[in-house]
């Protein structure tokens, strides 16, 4: 067994088939296969049910993907850390993300990280859910996590900075139902159709607990796809419930964006292994770390004391 070979057999797993892999490896498909096949011989397992074009992961190579993962992980470490001896130029951060996070803070954080390293790439990696998150992080499928959840975030296998708070703000057309300037209270939103995202995420939970305090909403669409909110507002197809750091985006675009009553917060935080970063990862958290220490957002500590509401 070497790196390669398990580099090889995450690319399957995360493309979801040889043909997707062998294009990103810039390799054959023959070769691809080979390779793995070496790998299942030396471990004595297939890694892989085959049906027809498609690949499912077997048990085997399910319990494979984590230790995998740390493998490539520790010698990806070990070149960064090398390369760092003389100053970080070069390298690669990869950092999981919900969506609204990366709007606000995470682009700010980019920028200003590019700036102090322009030489180090950044990888953004989709997450939908906290859960989503923590497991990129935890598997290794990303260096770095960024989300976002009603109480602090604290999770009992991963390292935990804490960032800042979001705001709950209502985006509605401009001639929507309610007036420019004044705070809407949850109540208001009785009767009102909304926009919403999928179970899970932050914006959901805050519709739901609506509900379930008597405040009849009606679901009018709810999307996987975030980047789907606000066309679909603006469209007039229902009221959206979002974080404030749709506020600047939004306005730009035309719409309305009312402060809701009762306040109502997500808390957001980066979360990462607790050892083991590359040079460029801790730069990244250290600047990030700095900077909400700065704004006063929070005091920068990490932490890693509770379970993570959500996950």
């Amino acid at each position: 067994m070497d790196v390669r070979q398990l580099e090889y057999f995450l690319a399957v797993v995360d493309h979801g088939g040889f043909n997707r892999a062998a294009t990103s490896l810039y390799l054959s498909q023959p070769s691809l296969s080979q390779s793995i096949r070496s790998l299942e011989r030396d471990l004595g397992s297939e890694l892989f049910h085959r049906i027809g074009r498609r690949v499912v992961l077997t048990d085997a190579g399910t319990a494979l993907i984590e230790p995998a993962r740390t493998a490539v992980r520790s010698l990806e470490f070990a070149r960064a850390s090398v390369e760092s001896v003389h100053g970080l130029r070069g390298g690669r951060v990869e950092i999981a993300a919900m969506p609204s996070q990366s709007i606000s803070p995470l682009a700010g954080m980019i920028r200003r990280f590019t700036a102090d390293h322009p030489e180090v790439s950044v990888t953004v990696r989709a997450a939908f859910t906290p859960r989503d998150v923590t497991e990129m992080v935890r598997t290794g499928a990303a260096e770095l996590g960024l989300l976002a959840a009603p109480e602090p975030v604290s999770h009992p296998r991963l390292r935990v900075y804490p960032l800042c708070v979001q705001r709950f703000v209502l985006l509605t057309r401009s001639d929507g139902p309610f007036p420019p300037g004044s705070a809407v209270r949850r109540e208001e939103l009785a009767g009102h159709r909304l926009v919403v995202g999928q179970r899970g995420t932050g914006l959901r939970t805050y519709v739901d607990a609506l509900r379930a305090r008597g405040v009849e909403v009606t679901p009018a669409v709810e999307t996987e796809h975030r980047v789907a909110i606000l066309p679909l507002v603006l469209e007039g197809v229902g009221l959206a419930v979002v974080t404030d750091a749709w506020r600047d985006l939004a306005e730009r675009a035309g719409a309305l964006v009312l402060d809701l009553e009762p306040r109502t917060l997500l808390h957001v935080a980066l979360v990462s292994r607790p050892s083991g970063l590359t040079p460029a990862a801790r730069a990244f958290v250290d600047r990030a770390v700095g900077d909400a220490a700065a704004d006063g957002t929070d005091d920068g500590e990490p932490t890693d004391r509770q379970p993570l509401s959500g996950t």
